[in-house]
C-alpha cells in the first residue's frame, strides 16, 4: 500500500523517517511517497487534506481535527524547545505588547505564532515568512522582531542578534507542562488498522534512530542547508526525545491542555472530534 507522507527537511524529521522511507526496518507492505516542506506549507497541505500522513504543527492540528488524527509516535514536544522573540534592537516584553513593531512569524497556524499570540496579546503587527528568512529580515531591518524555530536557535547570535524571550520558557512556567510544537498525523479516511500500522512503523523507525544516530547521517545533512553536524544533532537533540517514541499519558496531558487554554483564550475553534489515534488496533483486521 502507498501512502502520500510529508515532512520536514529539518534534521529532526529526517532522523525520525530515515529507517521507515529507506526501509532500514520492516514497513509491513507500507511504501511512501515523500514530500519535504516547512511547517507551514505541510499545515496549509493539511488543511486541504492533500497528505495521508504529515506532519503539522498543533495550533494547525486544532482545525483539521475533522480530518486527520494525531498518531502516538513521532511528535516534537519538550522542555526548554520553544521558539524564541529576538531582534536586531533592545526591546523590553513591555516594549513589544503592541501593534508598533513589525513582527516577522514563521507562519499564522505555527504553534510558535500560538504562543506568541498567548504571551502578547496585543502585538499583531505580523508579517508571515518562511522561517529560514526571518534572521536576514531582521538583519536588514526589513522587521522589528523575528519569532524563530528550529535550528534557528542555534544561530541568531553569532549574527548579532539578541533573545527577547523564550516563548517555550514562558509556557513551562505558565503550565509546567512540555511544550507541544508539532506532531504527525494520519488520514481518518484511512482503515483504522493501517492507521495503526503507520504508527507502529513509525515507532519502529524511531526507535532505530535512537539505536542508530548516524545511520542517516548523509540523508539527514542532505536536506540540512549546509548546517554543521554539530548543529544538526543539538537540533535533534532538542526535538527528538521520549515523547517522539510514543506521547503517554504525559504527552497526552500537555497537549489536551494547550487545546483547553488555546480554546479559552479563543485562539482555536472548539473541537469534537476525538485527538488521539484510539488505544488498541482492531482485531482481525477489522
Amino acid at each position: 500500500m502507498k501512502l502520500t507522507l510529508g515532512f520536514s527537511p529539518c534534521p529532526n524529521d529526517t532522523f525520525i523517517f530515515d529507517a521507515l522511507i529507506h526501509h532500514k526496518i520492516d514497513t509491513e507492505g507500507l511504501e511512501f511517497e515523500v514530500f519535504y516542506d516547512d511547517v507551514e506549507t505541510l499545515n496549509q497541505k493539511a488543511f486541504r487534506g492533500e497528505l495521508d500522513i504529515t506532519k503539522l504543527s498543533y495550533h494547525a492540528f486544532a482545525y483539521v481535527v475533522d480530518k486527520y488524527v494525531l498518531l502516538d509516535a513521532g511528535s516534537a514536544l519538550g522542555f526548554g524547545v520553544g521558539p524564541l522573540l529576538i531582534s536586531k534592537k533592545d526591546f523590553s516584553i513591555s516594549d513589544l505588547n503592541n501593534a508598533d513593531h513589525k513582527i516577522g512569524i514563521p507562519g499564522k497556524y505555527t504553534t510558535a505564532n500560538f504562543l506568541l499570540g498567548l504571551a502578547l496579546p496585543e502585538a499583531t503587527n505580523k508579517q508571515e515568512m518562511v522561517f529560514s528568512e526571518i534572521e536576514d529580515a531582521l538583519l536588514d531591518e526589513k522587521i522589528d522582531v523575528g519569532l524563530i524555530i528550529h535550528e534557528n536557535r542555534f544561530t541568531y547570535q553569532n549574527k548579532g542578534l539578541k533573545k527577547i524571550i523564550d516563548l517555550g520558557d514562558y509556557w513551562e512556567k505558565l503550565t509546567g507542562c512540555a511544550i507541544p510544537l508539532g506532531g504527525i498525523v494520519t488520514n481518518r479516511n484511512l482503515p483504522l488498522e493501517v492507521q495503526h500500522k503507520i504508527n507502529k512503523v513509525l515507532k519502529k523507525s524511531v526507535e532505530f534512530a535512537f539505536a542508530n544516530p548516524k545511520s542517516g547521517l548523509e540523508f539527514i545533512r542532505s536536506h540540512a542547508q549546509e548546517m554543521s553536524e554539530e548543529v544538526m544533532y543539538k537540533h535533534i537533540e532538542l526535538y527528538v526525545n521520549k515523547y517522539s517514541r510514543e506521547l503517554g499519558e504525559e504527552g497526552r496531558k500537555a497537549i489536551d491542555l494547550l487545546f483547553d487554554t488555546a480554546r479559552e483564550k479563543g485562539i482555536i475553534p472548539e473541537i469534537k472530534e476525538h485527538i488521539f489515534l484510539s488505544p488498541t488496533p482492531p482485531k482481525g483486521g477489522e
